[in-house]
């Protein structure tokens, strides 16, 4: 009698059967080219699936009232979308398995989006976890910066950040710091978390590694890397223009605070080290090799874990040699990087994945090639790229660039341009319509008394200012860039 395979072996024997087996997203592409697809727009099933996105999107966008996170909608309402379709395809034809392979290729382009936010959102956590962000809330603290000072820092710092971390995230930090150092100044907390909020949309916009919608152009290979260096200028524009208006209005004085020391646990500065060193390797290998984003995310993280595993191998090495009634401190302490993972946002991961797939299955029954019909042929494409960013200042960006991606329009690369830009920056415009900001408004609650600190009223009245380096970063992006439209 053989013996018979270990159980371990065989389950991974069986997960790598299965990887191999699933078609990668050019060859399903391929395939969607060639499905039998009907066009349901004036059917039963298109207008029960824009009934759906239209409800589902309501609820998502109403959190704040419900308390419903915003992705239970989503993700119920693309899965009744889809078994629409699917059963009308079986009762129609007998078979839907040329409908499977459509909702696979959405599927495989959703899952890059999610292994990078994942990515991104584990190194967020660890420095977290190392103290680091905390580090930087004390030393800005203790240097007794006053509050325009501080509106000034916080602002550039989210822009900065938001290159290479995304604007989300950036938005919840910030937050987090400009609470913590400006809590008694109810004034400056809602001035420095508006300008943090505009800064983060500003800077993730002119980079691929910082927003969704910019990743999505780039991993559409619509936009090349370098070629969204275009961008630098007028984002800085867009974040400077209501920074400077709303400077006048911070209070004058500084806050005061008890001195702290920060502590930094062991291992945070390679951490760091590994962070840059993995969004350096994302784009070089980009840039030089066509290799997609995710790889050089995944080696990233793979050397995060090989690095946490050291860090608890020598914490325990270090352990033995302590007397018995003496423990490791905590900032001696290794690090669990399975944590930092389940300490990601899945309700912003799950959110896209049903908006995502309600884009892709809208798509399918045709309703994105007509509005590709009349927004970028039957109007002027310059105009179509700046209402589709002002509406992104109520419906998520990501969402829309999605869509118009899916909608295949050919444009040259000074509208790709233009569209980044406007999507990008038009989450500004309102408080609902960016994910920084619902962020720095879910902080608020709690800390701030009700009416106090950044609201949405707050920034409804700042809006003709953010409205104003809107249109001025369109203005200097075709002064500089006018021969590419």
């Amino acid at each position: 009698m053989k013996n018979s395979p270990p159980p371990l072996l065989t389950r991974y024997g069986l997960v790598l059967a299965l990887v191999l087996l699933v078609p990668s997203l050019a060859y399903a592409d391929d395939i969607a080219a060639t499905v039998m697809q009907l066009d349901l727009k004036r059917h039963v099933v298109g207008y029960l699936a824009v009934a759906i996105t239209v409800m589902a999107y309501a609820i998502a966008m109403t959190e704040d009232l419900h308390q419903m996170s915003k992705a239970k909608p989503m993700v119920l309402g693309s899965a009744l979308i889809w078994f629409a379709i699917f059963m009308y395809y079986s009762s129609e034809y007998g078979t839907a398995k040329h409908v499977a392979v459509v909702f696979q290729s959405n599927l495989t382009a959703y899952a890059e989006l999610f292994l990078f936010i994942t990515v991104s959102m584990t190194f967020l956590n660890t420095m977290t976890e190392r103290g680091i962000f905390d580090a930087l809330r004390i030393v800005l603290a203790n240097r007794q910066y006053s509050y325009r000072q501080l509106f000034w820092i916080t602002g550039v710092l989210a822009f900065v950040l938001s290159l290479v971390i995304s604007s989300l995230t950036v938005g919840l930090l910030m937050g987090y710091i400009i609470l913590a150092i400006g809590k008694d100044d109810a004034k400056f907390v809602g001035l420095a978390g508006l300008n943090a909020v505009v800064a983060a949309n500003a800077g993730g916009t002119m980079s691929p590694l910082g927003g969704i919608s910019t990743f999505f152009v780039w991993q559409q290979n619509m936009l090349h890397f370098t070629q969204f260096f275009a961008l630098t200028v007028p984002c800085i524009v867009n974040f400077l223009v209501p920074a400077i208006i709303m400077h006048f209005s911070v209070t004058k004085g500084t806050p005061r605070f008890s001195k702290e020391q920060p502590l930094l646990k062991r291992g945070s500065k390679r951490v760091i080290f590994i962070f840059v060193l993995t969004f350096s390797i994302t784009i070089l290998s980009n840039v030089f090799f066509d290799m997609p984003a995710i790889a050089g995310m995944m080696l990233g993280l793979a050397l995060l874990q090989f690095f946490a595993y050291f860090l608890t191998k020598t914490e325990k090495l270090s352990h033995v040699s302590l007397p018995d009634s003496q423990e490791t401190p905590d900032s001696q302490k290794g690090f669990d990087v399975f944590k930092c993972i389940a300490g990601v946002d899945w309700d912003t991961l799950l959110f896209f994945y049903g908006a995502m797939m309600i884009v892709g299955a809208l798509n399918f029954l045709g309703y994105l090639d007509a509005m590709a019909q009349y927004l970028f042929t039957e109007i002027n494409a310059t105009l179509a790229n700046i209402m589709i960013g002002l509406a992104s200042s109520s419906i998520d960006n990501g969402t829309l660039m999605f869509a118009v991606l899916n909608m295949h329009p050919k444009l040259p690369i000074g509208q790709w341009l233009l569209l980044t830009l406007t999507l990008g920056v038009g989450g500004s415009l309102l408080a609902i319509g960016s994910a920084p900001a619902l962020h720095v408004l879910g902080l608020m609650k709690g800390v701030m008394k009700e009416g106090e600190g950044y609201t949405f009223t707050l920034h409804l009245r700042w809006m003709p200012a953010i409205l104003l380096g809107f249109f001025a970063s369109i203005g200097v992006l075709f002064l500089m860039n006018g021969g590419q439209f």
